[in-house]
């Protein structure tokens, strides 16, 4: 005997839509997919398919059942070898036990009573009367009648009996609907009165799609704005998100999961035709929810609110998915928009573009703290490493967390073995930092907040210069300018480490017209993506190299003669060694790289499942090779010789 547990996470796990595809051609309608019928041998789209439910059925023959019922009728398999078959193709293994007698689930009474409320309530929400408030709300929000009926959306009512009664009246009692959570009896009264009045009721389902609470929206100035069902036998918030019921076979096929706030917002994505969109019953993700999506999705993409506790919670939550080896995408939406208004005004194509937009959570911190200025000096670039070291020690994925330190030791020009230590460390009392605690102190400075710091603001001004440091000062020594010297020393500087590739590349070709050659045999001009920076490299490569550079300047274009001058006015001799032009070739190696892992990453979210293993392991492949190409060097190290 299979036990039940066994056989709900095949159910669970398997793609009914994918599985009968394979048999019979399938054409998506609506939230549905309709095909000829397999077992009467139809040729009209009478076969309905519906990954919502979990069940196919035929309106001619009348034939219908789940995905277990499909594979053995329509293969002539035994109840055993269908299970074991579709546990095959999820990944799970299917074992027999010596057969028992089943218990009864002790949880059954708490499902069914949970889901006559909902009736209820959705019969609340049409009334004439009783629900006019509640539609008009709906309405305001442009959500009709028929989204209703599709999320199963009703209205409490501020009625103390009416729904209590009609519970009665199926046979539940008060003790029942307590467990449930509809019902509580308040310190110094007897009688229970209904938790959720005057409110637009969400249902909220679990996994397997049964009713396990709700969640209702004041309509007046009723607080909390937002109220949830309590904690009970069964429904844990922490273990429940809104919509996954009929969104885990979408974020299967797509690849990826899709987060936002609120039950409108997740209706509103779904109604745009984006399926795999999710909801917290909260804020932030907890642990159990992060692990829920991880199980469908690889990839997750937040699209919280633009506001302050949006950011907020999109931090928390990536630090939670970054411990189950998600791959973590932050979408950020204009300022004062949220996705539910966003979509409404915009339309499907627009969100897409945004969703097009998103980057990985840690580049997202990296991004707001080099806007506000925290990289612009030593002290408050220390400051920025302590608050971005949380999220790489949240990262669990070795590879992930490999690019975060390389990411880090770029942005901040410092050694990664000296970041991976530093990120491995403990603290005083011997323990490991918290991953999504705050950092060590280390500045009475107030720390950078990423939650709630606008991305448009002014970068924090310098500090003043120390008059202990060296300055730069002029100096007349070519044709083509005063060029700068150490006042402490008479070597000249090596090119930035931070200056952009091509940029770098071109200044080392006019100190040496050689590397243009080298240059062109892995990159020719056509490769560099600024024209003038191209421009300028081909004058130079296609040069006699005899001529002198007034001459290779009187057949430049005006953009590129004005890089030249750029380039060449006050400068000096430089240092070109060959670790640092074969550094920047190898960063232009990489760029082809990151390029294609782009490409990757777009084809990935439309190929099928055999399709997106193969791009994965591609992907996998380019970014360690990516790695390899660019090893981080200390800028504390010595120049060669």
């Amino acid at each position: 005997m299979i036990s039940d547990e066994i056989i709900e996470r095949v159910r669970i796990a398997a793609d009914i839509v994918q599985i009968i595809s394979e048999l019979v051609p399938l054409k998506r309608a609506g939230g549905d997919y309709r095909g000829p019928c397999p077992f009467h041998g139809g040729t009209n789209p009478n076969f309905s398919v519906s990954p919502k439910r979990g069940s196919y059925h035929c309106f001619v023959c009348h034939e219908s059942g789940d995905v277990f019922s499909f594979v053995r009728k329509r293969l002539g398999l035994d109840w055993p070898s269908a299970v074991k078959m579709i546990g095959e193709r999820v990944g799970i293994e299917v074992i027999d036990v010596p057969m028992r007698a089943q218990a009864p689930d002790l949880n059954a009474p708490n499902f069914e009573v949970l889901a006559a409320a909902a009736e209820w309530f959705q019969r609340q929400l049409t009334d004439e009367a009783t629900g006019r408030d509640a539609r008009a709300y709906l309405q305001q929000r442009q959500v009709d009648e028929s989204v209703w009926e599709r999320f199963g959306l009703g209205f409490a009512s501020r009625d103390r009996q009416t729904l209590r009664r009609y519970l009665h009246s199926l046979g539940a009692d008060d003790a029942r609907l307590i467990e449930a959570g509809l019902f509580v009896v308040r310190e110094g009264e007897t009688e229970p009165r209904p938790r959720f009045r005057g409110r637009v009721m969400f249902p909220i389902l679990d996994e397997l799609g049964r009713h396990v609470g709700f969640g209702g929206r004041a309509l007046g100035d009723d607080t909390p704005k937002y109220l949830n069902s309590p904690e009970s036998v069964v429904f844990q918030k922490r273990k429940t998100l809104y919509n996954l019921h009929t969104a885990k076979q979408a974020m299967r096929r797509a690849g990826r999961a899709i987060v936002v706030e609120g039950y409108l917002d997740a209706i509103r994505l779904v109604l745009a035709g984006i399926e795999e969109v999710v909801a917290p019953l909260g804020t932030a993700l907890t642990d159990e929810q992060a692990q829920l999506l991880v199980r469908y999705a690889p990839e997750v993409f937040l699209l919280y609110d633009s506001d302050d506790a949006g950011q907020k919670a999109t931090f928390r939550s990536g630090l939670e998915l970054l411990g189950h080896k998600a791959t973590v995408r932050v979408v950020t939406l204009p300022e004062n928009e949220d996705p539910d208004t966003f979509v409404r005004d915009h339309g499907r194509a627009a969100m897409d573009a945004q969703l097009g937009l998103a980057i990985d959570l840690f580049d997202r911190q990296v991004q707001m703290l080099e806007r506000l200025g925290w990289f612009s000096d030593l002290r408050r670039r220390r400051l920025a490493i302590d608050k971005l070291l949380p999220t790489i020690r949240a990262a669990r994925d070795p590879l992930t967390r490999d690019l975060y330190l390389a990411r880090l030791a770029d942005v901040s020009h410092l050694d990664k073995v000296t970041l991976s230590t530093e990120a491995d460390a403990v603290t005083e009392q011997g323990r490991r930092r918290s991953p999504g605690g705050p950092p060590e102190p280390s500045s009475d400075e107030p720390m950078p907040a990423f939650e709630g710091q606008s991305v448009d603001s002014e970068p924090a001004p310098l500090p003043p210069p120390e008059r202990d440091k060296p300055v730069w000062k002029g100096r007349k020594n070519n044709k083509y300018g005063g060029g700068p010297e150490w006042k402490t020393t008479n070597i000249p500087p090596r090119p930035r480490r931070d200056e952009p590739i091509e940029r770098s590349l071109v200044r080392a070709m006019l100190a040496d017209r050689g590397i243009a050659e080298r240059v062109a045999e892995r990159h020719p001009p056509g490769s560099f993506r600024h024209a003038q920076y191209g421009a300028l490299f081909a004058a130079l490569l296609d040069a006699p190299m005899s001529d002198e550079l007034d001459q290779i300047a009187d057949r430049l274009a005006p953009d590129a003669l004005a890089v030249l001058r750029e380039l060449t006015d006050g400068a000096v001799a430089i240092n070109v060694e060959a670790s640092d032009l074969g550094l920047s070739l190898k960063k232009l190696d990489a760029r082809v790289l990151v390029f294609r892992v782009d490409e990757i990453r777009e084809a990935m979210r439309t190929a099928t499942r055999e399709a997106q293993d193969a791009l994965m392991k591609e992907r996998l492949e380019l970014e360690a090779e990516i790695l390899r190409l660019l090893p981080i060097r200390s800028p504390r190290a010595k120049p060669k010789g």
